[in-house]
């Protein structure tokens, strides 16, 4: 399999290069679409990479497209979308790809992810491939003809939402995912907690103020895009984003702003505003 991958870039660390390594070796090209002000490029000397500064916080959707469209012009069919705060396993994605090279259904397959092993995660299924609904986007080998086909990534919603977003769609255009559950990817929550309220396990992730308003605005949107389609999905995806209101601003730190923020949201959401905060 001839796969690239594109990796989106916001104030790089030292870290993010020990990631890139886990996996560079199974790529024929790397994208590093890099959303900070700063100019990062001297962290990246390697001859399958190449650096493309945005110079400003474009979201998380847009440096995904620009990664895919890079792919698309070199003539890939495959791409892998990674975070920078993730790494796979020794030989994972060399054994990835083999996997999906076998796959006689693999023309149909919009996106293959593999089993992210999180501080939260269930335990590993049996089965070689089960099909989630939806995936996040670390880790995954996508389909550009599908790609072109869905459109692309939602640019709209800037962060969060993106990759469910994108994963509902490849399913509404009659194509599947699958998650291979032999192949892991190790995958950062960031400065997540785990609360107990009356004997019940409240996972915080401590995600930030703007986060939240994200998380809010885009949960209201998808539930409109998506509810006829998939309604018990969409139903709890909202149901999740009013608890918040709660556990985010009870259990988790800066609460208080943090309900301004997803009371923004909620607001901008009843008033059709989309894209980055502020605009």
């Amino acid at each position: 399999m001839k796969l690239a991958g594109v990796v989106v870039l916001y104030n790089p660390d030292q870290k993010v290069i020990n990631n890139i390594n886990s996996y560079i070796d199974e790529l024929d090209a790397l994208y590093l679409v890099d959303n900070s002000s700063a100019d990062n490029s001297t962290l990246f000397m390697h001859e399958k990479v190449e650096y493309i500064p945005l110079r400003k916080n474009t979201g998380i959707a847009h440096a995904l497209n620009v990664g895919a469209k890079k792919a698309i012009d070199h003539n890939f069919h495959y791409l892998l979308t990674m975070d920078q705060d993730s790494m796979f396993e020794k030989d994972a994605l060399k054994n990835m790809k083999s996997i999906i090279d076998a796959d006689d259904e693999k023309d149909q397959v919009g996106i293959y992810s593999p089993f992210h092993k999180t501080a939260i995660s269930e335990p590993v299924p049996e089965e070689l491939f089960t099909s989630p609904l939806v995936v996040m986007t670390s880790g995954n080998i996508i389909n550009l003809d599908i790609y072109k086909c869905v459109e692309g990534f939602e640019e709209w919603m800037f962060i969060d939402c993106v990759d469910f977003e994108y994963g509902l769609n490849v399913r509404k255009h009659g194509y599947t995912i699958k998650q291979i559950n032999t192949v892991f990817l190790d995958h950062e929550l960031g400065d997540y907690e785990i609360k107990y309220v009356f004997n019940k396990k409240i996972f915080c992730d401590n995600h930030s103020a703007l986060r939240r308003y994200y998380i809010v605005r885009n949960s209201f949107y998808l539930y409109d895009m998506y509810h006829d389609d998939y309604p018990d999905y969409c139903q709890a995806v909202v149901k999740q984003a009013k608890q918040s209101f709660f556990y985010a601003t009870v259990f988790e730190k800066h609460g208080f702003k943090k309900l301004i923020y997803m009371i923004r949201g909620y607001i901008d959401y009843r008033k059709g505003k989309k894209g980055a905060y502020g605009k």
